[in-house]
């Protein structure tokens, strides 16, 4: 994943235990994966399907 800007959720934790990275920088995708396993593979989801996912996690 060239060019791929990873940040950390802002709902991570800051005690180093689950976190999860979010790279939203690329076009027509989202990839999502787990910090303390960068090599471990990603998540890829659609813009649409992401913002879905963050409306309906903000409201619960």
């Amino acid at each position: 994943m060239t060019g791929a800007r990873w940040r950390k959720s802002t709902y991570s934790g800051g005690n180093g235990g689950d976190c999860v990275e979010v790279a939203d920088n690329l076009p027509g995708v989202v990839h999502v994966r787990d910090t303390n396993d960068r090599e471990g593979g990603t998540l890829h989801f659609s813009r649409r399907s992401w913002q879905a996912f963050v409306d309906l996690t903000r409201r619960h």
